[in-house]
């Protein structure tokens, strides 16, 4: 008989929580509904009572997204608790994931409260979420710094009041796989009741999907994980990694199976590298794009003769498959259309037009045109649902090593075309410039990482930018050919979030009042 260890994925939470990622509801429902494609058990979709825009993703997700559980999270406090119920009391099966600190420098530093108080605000709130709904998860916040004889004090009390769920969060990565294993077991003796045991450990040490597997050992039936391993500072378990590890070592984990449908993981990973602007790094475990790949002769030799000499995965279980689609400059709307509806990208109307217009404008550069290349420029021109205020529409740039580099740039903006030009230490920097010109919108770039998306000279360039505008971090994600390019489109499209969240928060303004 096997047993389900279930995946409770916080990319929509945790991960979001990575400086500078900033998704907007549209963006978070598309995650969702890709998550729910994976199989995973329950989807973490955000801290409802963080923000107003936080509140809205996570309803949506859980109006219209079904099969996993759709969790919020939220702290003792009753308010809190009744705004999560709020949000996910939508959903065909909610949870809410109830937390408090309970290490002695949490609660000296930031609760301000006695070990006492902090039972006492255990029990009120899983008490309070137990009277929404039956399905309760409660984290002792900083759990690996927390003495042992009071965390099962805490833990006791949360199963005592309703809780179904009890996660042990390694918050600060400061878990050692063994001794985090040892801590698993040593909840499972010490706090009776029925309830599903789960790990939430974080990469500080470059540990987590180490500590989340050694906790699956030792009893945990549901691992906290992120895609990519996103997550606050060094991120969390990673997804991929702890299923797959699940997967290919039934030796040491015997029985223990996972619903994940790993042909999407891959997938997965894509959309969530796009839609937060993390770029997934080369030699990423599972799903990097260097994770099949083999320089060394030796390596080459083996692999050839027989798959399994260097690869204990089966690049095609993950959805690592190298498959070149035909389509170039003369292929037609419905070929086109027809190879996105294979890949699992069904767009309709003014989306469809607007993907085979940038699909034309690539096809008259580039010979070869993959499915990487199709999903990056169909990601860029409809990662969001919001209609974009600016749009490049013309750019023309001069630079060497004689003369100031240049650049002109035209946007449009409801109907009406702006034009700007500017000089810069570089063509990328002149456009930069040109932009800030034409749209009024004041900002300072953090970070620019830019990477071919496909091998070749003719590789489509994928640039990455963090901008600070007033405050509000962003970051924007072009694909062009042109490097240059590309980098105009990035910081148009992180203009038009600056945009976006300015209007959040005037709108926001306008209905409190003064």
């Amino acid at each position: 008989m096997s047993e389900r260890v279930r995946i409770f994925d916080t990319t929509l939470r945790d991960g979001e929580q990575s400086p500078g990622i900033s998704l907007d509801a549209g963006e978070k429902l598309e995650i969702a509904e890709q998550l729910a494609r994976l199989g995973v058990d329950i989807i973490e979709a955000g801290f409802p009572v963080a923000s107003e825009g936080d509140f809205e993703a996570v309803t949506a997700i859980a109006k219209a997204v079904h099969g996993p559980v759709i969790c919020g999270l939220s702290r003792t406090q009753l308010h809190d608790v009744d705004r999560c119920w709020d949000a996910v009391r939508h959903a065909a099966r909610a949870r809410i994931h109830v937390f408090i600190s309970t290490s002695p420098s949490h609660m000296e530093h930031m609760l301000k409260m006695t070990p006492a108080q902090v039972i006492n605000e255990t029990r009120s709130g899983v008490g309070r979420a137990r009277e929404h709904t039956e399905d309760v998860e409660f984290s002792p916040q900083d759990a690996t710094r927390t003495p042992l004889d009071f965390m099962i004090e805490v833990l006791v009390a949360a199963v005592d009041a309703g809780a179904t769920t009890l996660n042990i969060p390694d918050t600060v990565g400061y878990g050692i796989p063994w001794d985090f294993g040892a801590l698993i077991q040593y909840v499972r003796k010490h706090v009776p009741g029925d309830y599903v045991l789960s790990t939430h450990c974080h990469n500080d040490l470059g540990l987590a999907t180490a500590n989340s597997l050694a906790g699956v050992q030792a009893g945990a039936r549901q691992v906290e994980v992120c895609v990519n391993g996103l997550g606050e500072r060094a991120g969390n378990a990673a997804l991929e990694e702890v299923v797959m590890a699940l997967k290919i070592r039934p030796d040491q984990f015997p029985g223990l199976e996972t619903g994940v449908n790993t042909g999407e993981l891959a997938r997965t990973s894509r959309l969530v590298s796009r839609l937060t602007g993390y770029p997934v790094q080369y030699n990423k475990a599972v799903v990097g794009r260097n994770a099949f790949a083999h320089e060394s002769g030796i390596h080459q030799h083996g692999v050839l003769a027989e798959r399994t000499t260097y690869e204990i995965i089966d690049a095609a279980d993950v959805g690592q498959t190298g498959r070149q689609i035909v389509l170039g400059k003369h292929s037609g709307r419905h070929a086109f259309a027809d190879t996105l509806a294979k890949m699992g990208l069904t767009i309709q109307g003014d989306a469809l037009n607007a993907a085979f217009v940038r699909f034309k404008e690539l096809a008259d550069r580039k010979v070869d045109i993959t499915d990487a290349d199709l999903e990056a420029i169909v990601a860029e021109e409809l990662g969001t649902s919001v209609a974009p205020e600016f749009t490049l529409e013309a750019l023309e740039v001069s630079g060497g090593t004689v003369g100031v580099p240049r650049a002109r740039v035209v946007l449009a903006r409801a109907g009406e075309k702006l034009e700007s030009s500017s000089e810069g230490d570089g063509m990328i920097d002149a456009t930069c410039k040109a932009i800030r010109a034409a749209t009024g919108v004041d900002g300072t770039l953090t970070d620019f990482n830019v990477s071919s998306v496909t091998g070749g000279v003719d590789a489509l360039g994928d640039v990455i930018i963090q901008l600070d505008a007033g405050g509000v971090k962003v970051s924007g994600r072009g694909v062009s050919t042109d490097v240059v390019e590309a980098s105009a489109r990035a910081y148009v499209n992180a203009v038009n979030k600056v945009l976006r969240v300015r209007a959040r928060s005037d709108q926001r303004a306008a209905e409190v009042g003064p």
